[in-house]
């Protein structure tokens, strides 16, 4: 029986034939390990990063490498990724991908999960650009330097379309998970984009046209009541201060714009020599805002600034609880100065 089915085999084909058919398969064969297992590699030194989103498509994940060419052939990658049913299994994360990986390790490597873990970094309201640069170095690694450089960088504020000298203000401090290899431009990008986002807002956008007042005016506005307390429920009632400072044509007389100017010499103590220093962020000596903000503020102040609580208060003073004494008349602000001053006494 075994004998008439080879012999019915060799009726069929053809000794030729089938050298021509086992030759084809070892060819295919080949071709199919050469594709798919051999090397890809791309021109950087540095291995390629590579983020991929939570919910990111395979065929954007499959572009992207393509265009930063890591790989060669978008239909093969495409194979292989359906070969191990990637679609449903990437892992979301960021990824430093080695030159010379295959189409299966990059596949591999993509539903493996990332080896880069996500670091929760929280930036205080009213943060100072050097303390921010002071935390992002603590928190993620990033060169101090390299902040402060790039804060005051033309190239990279045009890039993120900031019309100002400085960075600082135009940060939104928030907590936030950021790659631990993350770069300065990136976190500090993030931040912009952040703040942005609160101001193409058109709920913003047209409470400042109401208030005939600029983003930069806003911000900074907010940067000072984030300075003046740390109490949420006090913001609107300053903004309402300085707003009705501002109406009248008052000095705004803000400790912070004093801090500010000083802060790298010390800081919060302010003495009465301090209030004549030459400079327009003297709010004790120049009328109407400082030239830019004096730290980073964050939304609670911002929307403090665009929404005033409606009061006649035009004096505050801290209480010695961490609040402040309001007032609408230079009369009562004495006596709550004298009530301060009393308690601080008090304390020694």
């Amino acid at each position: 029986m075994e004998q008439n089915s080879k012999k019915n085999i060799k009726e069929i084909f053809s000794r030729r034939e089938i050298h021509f058919v086992a030759g084809f398969f070892f060819f295919a064969l080949a071709l199919l390990v050469f594709t798919f297992f051999s090397p890809n590699y791309y021109d950087s030194k540095e291995p390629v990063q590579l983020e991929v989103k939570k919910g990111e498509i395979l065929s954007h994940i499959v572009d992207t490498l393509y265009q930063r060419g890591v790989i060669p052939n978008r239909t093969n990658m495409k194979i292989a990724a359906f070969i191990y049913g990637a679609e449903r299994k990437l892992q979301p994360g960021r990824y430093n991908i080695p030159n010379g990986l295959s189409y299966l390790q990059l596949v591999e490597l993509l539903i493996g999960g990332s080896t880069i873990t996500e670091v929760l970094v929280t930036i205080p309201e009213g943060i100072w650009q050097n303390n921010l640069a002071s935390l992002l170095h603590e928190k993620l690694g990033i060169d101090s330097n390299k902040v402060i450089e790039l804060s005051k960088s033309r190239s990279f504020l045009n890039s993120l379309r900031i019309d100002s000298d400085n960075l600082e203000g135009h940060l939104l401090p928030e907590t936030y998970y950021f790659y631990s290899n993350s770069t300065a431009e990136e976190v500090l990008r993030k931040l912009s984009e952040e703040m942005n986002k609160i101001f193409d807002d058109e709920k913003v956008q047209k409470r400042m046209k109401e208030l005939k007042m600029s983003k930069s005016q806003i911000l900074n506005l907010a940067s000072i009541i984030d300075g003046e307390s740390n109490l949420f429920g006090e913001f609107k009632t300053i903004s309402g201060v300085y707003h009705n400072r501002l109406k009248r044509g008052m000095l705004l007389q803000a400790d912070p714009t004093v801090q500010y100017i000083l802060r790298n010499k010390r800081k919060n103590k302010i003495y009465r020599k301090d209030l004549e220093i030459d400079s327009k962020f003297n709010t004790y000596k120049y009328a109407g805002l400082p030239p830019a903000p004096i730290n980073n503020p964050g939304k609670q102040a911002i929307m403090a600034a665009l929404f005033p609580e409606k009061h006649k208060f035009l004096y505050f003073v801290a209480n010695g609880e961490g609040g402040h004494f309001f007032s609408s008349t230079y009369n009562d602000h004495s006596q709550n100065v004298a009530r301060y001053r009393e308690w601080r006494a008090n304390q020694n």
